[in-house]
């Protein structure tokens, strides 16, 4: 089984999800996405296994979501997507891809279901 997590190191949430696999005995590609952030379509990709949308999956409290004016409802689903590429760190962390479905971290045992 091939487990991917994308991570932020500073962020405890993804730390304690990170340390949850390993002591699976799971050793995951480790996706630090704010130094290497998801394309459009990866994004996409990861939306559609989390059955979200794409404000669903953003940090709402992050100051470039106001300065972008990203609470703007009628901006649409490609502009939101091609924002968090942008700014990766609007993205909401950690996510875990495993047997074709995702979950993001928190708290970190929300990833289990899909690791069955």
């Amino acid at each position: 089984m091939t487990v991917t997590i994308y991570h932020n190191p500073r962020c405890s949430k993804s730390r304690e999800t990170l340390q949850l696999l390993k002591d699976r005995g799971i050793e995951p590609e480790i996706v630090e996405y704010l130094k290497t952030p998801p394309s459009a379509q990866e994004l996409e990709d990861i939306l559609q296994k989390l059955g979200m949308e794409p404000r669903d999956l953003m940090r709402k409290k992050e100051a470039v979501y106001e300065e972008s004016g990203l609470g703007n409802p009628s901006l649409d689903r490609k502009s939101l997507i091609d924002s968090m590429v942008k700014h990766p760190i609007l993205i909401e962390r950690p996510i875990v891809l495993a047997n074709g479905k995702a979950a993001v971290g928190r708290p970190p045992e929300a990833v289990l279901p899909i690791l069955e």
